[in-house]
């Protein structure tokens, strides 16, 4: 074995080792003198006595422990055939709680800024060993040190089970960001210089960690693209928990459900969401979205919705970049078949159902929408509703809660439309992740670039990646923040700055409040 250093890494091996808290890890080393570490664990596998328990911080071990394979991912859905992409013993040990460090110079007096990549995947899917997540290239060129994570999703990590805490998902998340505290700067990483970004789910955690006393002082600066809407109250979760359990024919238990396999769990939460509309009296828009686990504002772990803590000062301390892309909801129609097939009813329920006030704003959530786009087709309108509803909304008036709370934001809107597929997509949910990476041709979302990701894509990815970079680095993203004059950044094949170009939506959600989704009379 290489003799470690005083701070605890061996530096120009070709199997780096570095001394973290809990031991030793070795990694793997490139030619570029940058090294990567995958699979270390920062707790302890959530499963028997620790099932559906806050997580526990890892125990030590003696000698040498290899890295160089990501760690096994957590029990997944069908979504996306997920759930292919694991093995079921492996789900069933539970080993899932680990992340993975790229670093261009791993060097404890490197003190290098810090990204920590919290994925997406609606909290029913996602792992860190994807390969659109791999962050070498980021690392390498943005002189960053990047940590990818997994954290429990599905009913292990979201849902409402009684004699468990809420939001073990985002539990996950402070571990791990507690991890990357106590142990980065012997990767080369500045403990004081973290920047966490998060899409889609992961930007909706994200939101929350803003606002969680126990994930303070952990980060610094927060990159959040695309944040979701859907936060649950306590009565909603719990009711959806026990339709969970009756699928089972147990109680919505840590005993009954400790007693399920891990691997049947996302079936189960599966089936719950297909039925829909069947729960739509009770459940409202969380039913029509086919969404069945979302962060609960259970008091204690999340103690209000994001926007209404933020605009009280919770996160004021955090620089904020958040945004979203321009048709986020195209992609959501495609993989539901609904794509020119749109009918004027199915346009008139989801108007009704997901504009302003939900399903209490009856008809006028419709009459506004069709007011203020009286040229859009039944089909655009069903789509742009869905978009401002889930993506768009959320994501803007996070940045407007930050403000009001006497913080700063700035804003992007990715406008850059997506080659693939003959461009039927445009600037749809999951473009950014490519473009964040660099890696134009891995993974699902590489599908929206086509199989030559035209000199553009790279480009628009270079401009981007030094956007997030320098915004860790303390430099600022490269455009103004957003205030009275709403100027955001259009991410195009030319990027720009200019007033926020989606004002007519803006204006129909000003006094919208996005908060817990509530149990319809409950």
């Amino acid at each position: 074995m290489t003799e470690l250093s005083a701070e605890g890494a061996v530096m120009g091996a070709d199997e780096p080792e570095v001394r973290t808290t809990a031991g030793v890890v070795r990694g793997a080393g490139e030619a570029s003198g940058s090294a990567v570490f995958k699979g270390i664990p920062f707790a302890e596998p959530p499963v028997g006595a620790l099932r559906f328990a806050a997580p526990v911080p890892v125990r030590s071990w003696d000698g040498v422990r290899k890295t160089v394979a990501y760690g096994a991912p957590p029990p997944q859905s069908a979504a996306f055939g997920m759930d292919a992409l694991v093995s079921g013993d492996a789900v069933d040990e539970g080993d899932w709680l680990t992340l993975n460090v790229w670093t261009p110079d791993p060097d404890p007096g490197a003190a290098l800024p810090v990204i920590v990549w919290m994925h997406g995947g609606a909290y029913v899917i996602g792992m860190s060993g994807l390969p659109e997540y791999d962050g070498g290239r980021l690392a390498r060129e943005g002189a960053v040190v990047v940590v990818t994570l997994n954290y429990r999703v599905g009913i292990e990590g979201f849902a409402q089970i009684e004699g468990a805490p809420a939001n073990r998902g985002l539990l996950d998340q402070v571990a791990a960001l507690e991890w990357v505290r106590d142990n980065i700067r012997a990767f080369g990483g500045d403990p004081g210089r973290v920047t966490v970004v998060g899409q889609s789910a992961g930007a909706g955690s994200l939101a929350a960690l803003l606002t969680m006393e126990r994930a303070a002082g952990l980060f610094g600066r927060a990159v959040a693209q695309s944040v979701p809407g859907t936060f649950f109250s306590p009565g909603l979760a719990a009711d959806i928990a026990r339709e969970f359990a009756a699928e089972l024919g147990v109680r919505p238990t840590v005993e009954d459900l400790g007693a399920v396999a891990p691997r049947r769990l996302p079936a189960v939460a599966d089936a719950v969401g297909a039925k829909g509309a069947a729960f739509a009296e009770r459940w409202g828009p969380t039913a029509h979205a086919l969404i069945p686990v979302a962060p609960v504002v259970d008091g204690d772990v999340l103690p209000a919705a994001p926007w209404e803590a933020l605009a009280s000062g919770a996160g004021r301390d955090v620089e904020l970049i958040v945004g979203h892309t321009r048709d986020e909801f195209r992609l959501m129609m495609l993989l539901r078949g609904l794509t020119g097939e749109v009918t004027e009813d199915q346009a008139a329920v989801a108007l009704r159902t997901f504009g302003p006030g939900g399903a209490a704003g009856g008809a006028a959530s419709g009459d506004a929408y069709r007011a203020a786009f009286p040229a859009a087709s039944d089909e655009e309108l069903y789509e742009l509703v869905q978009s401002d509803w889930l993506f768009r909304m959320p994501s803007l008036q996070l940045a407007e809660a930050q403000i009001a709370g006497g913080g700063s934001a700035h804003v992007y809107e990715l406008v850059w439309e997506a080659p693939g597929m003959g461009g039927m997509l445009g600037a749809c949910h999951g473009l950014d992740v490519p473009l964040v990476f660099g890696n134009l041709g891995e993974g699902l979302p590489a599908l929206l670039l086509g199989e030559e990701p035209p000199a553009e894509a790279a480009e628009l990815s270079r401009i981007v990646r030094a956007a997030w970079t320098g915004f860790a680095a303390g430099e600022g993203p490269g455009w103004p923040s957003y205030d009275v004059e709403r100027l955001v950044r259009l991410f195009d094949a030319s990027p720009s700055v200019a007033a926020y170009p989606e004002e007519v939506s803006r204006g129909i959600w000003r006094e919208h409040v996005f908060g817990a989704l509530p149990l319809l009379g409950g």
